[in-house]
């Protein structure tokens, strides 16, 4: 008797130890898979990835790992094969992208846009400007602190369009009144909060920003303030180990009905930080 139990203890000890190493090998394979997303700040420090990216991960089962920095580092990563998704917004650059072989295809996502922020006095008088170069100009000429991202995002590649619209030399300001940070958006607006600077800022991290002080929106609506965002597949054909059938996978639930909803019911305080217009949507 003793035998025929230790016996089927020993047949049902081995049985458990196959069904937990089975579960776990499944545990392991669910866990990797995933996909890297080279992003911004903007989509990351707004909240929009910590609402939509759930909702994702329950429908496929594929997990998504964010690297948020600015447009022009996220290019960097996505070129280097360090990313299997790139979501930035900085249209030219994306299209450069696409050209240059190191994405597949480029889709309009959402948009929202820019506004020029500063302190509610606005020593500079941008509130009388009738457009966003214009307000720099005032700014230039009032020599007030103005905090840029400096960091060639997507944000400081529209800044320094809007400046060389407004006739504005700024490389040759660097370290005067024009301070640039080398952070992202959160930490400029942080700087620019605490010097009474200005700063153009992406307007979902500006909605989201909890350190505003004395800051207020002194310049919004100007046509060249609009701030399109776009994805793309990097190119498997440029890096073969890009996990092309999940990344893909991924954008077409970003362009798709399910994902251009999730993020239109995305809001913080009541307000819609991102207005979807994917073409693919219905």
């Amino acid at each position: 008797m003793k035998r025929r139990s230790l016996l089927r203890l020993t047949v049902t000890t081995l049985i458990m130890a196959c069904a937990v190493g089975l579960f776990g090998v499944t545990n392991v394979s669910g866990a990797e898979r995933h996909i890297v997303v080279a992003s911004t700040t903007s989509t990351e420090n707004s909240g929009l990835f910590k609402h939509i990216l759930p909702l994702f991960e329950k429908e496929t089962g594929i997990s998504v790992r964010v690297v948020a920095v600015g447009t022009g580092q996220a290019l960097k990563l996505a070129e280097r094969g360090d990313a299997d998704v790139l979501f930035v917004h900085h249209k030219p650059s994306e299209e450069a992208f696409v050209a240059n072989g190191f994405g597949v295809a480029r889709q309009d996502v959402m948009y929202n846009d820019f506004v020029i922020v500063g302190p509610k006095n606005d020593p500079a008088g941008t509130k009388n400007a009738e457009t966003a170069a214009e307000a720099l100009g005032k700014i230039a000429a009032a020599q007030s602190v103005f905090a840029s991202r400096g960091d060639d995002s997507g944000t400081h590649k529209k800044e320094r369009s809007l400046w060389k619209s407004a006739g504005v030399d700024i490389d040759a300001e660097s370290g005067t009144w024009y301070r640039e940070t080398g952070s992202g958006m959160g930490a400029t607006l942080n700087t620019a909060s605490g010097l009474g600077a200005y700063a153009l800022s992406d307007r979902a991290t500006w909605i989201s920003f909890q350190n505003k002080g004395d800051l207020a929106i002194l310049v919004e609506g100007d046509p060249a303030l609009f701030n399109q965002y776009g994805i793309i597949l990097v190119n498997p054909a440029k890096h073969p180990h890009v996990k092309a059938d999940d990344g893909q996978r991924f954008i077409d639930w970003v362009v798709g009905d399910a994902g251009q909803k999730a993020i239109a019911a995305f809001k913080v305080d009541g307000q819609q930080l991102f207005f979807p217009n994917a073409a693919s949507a219905k």
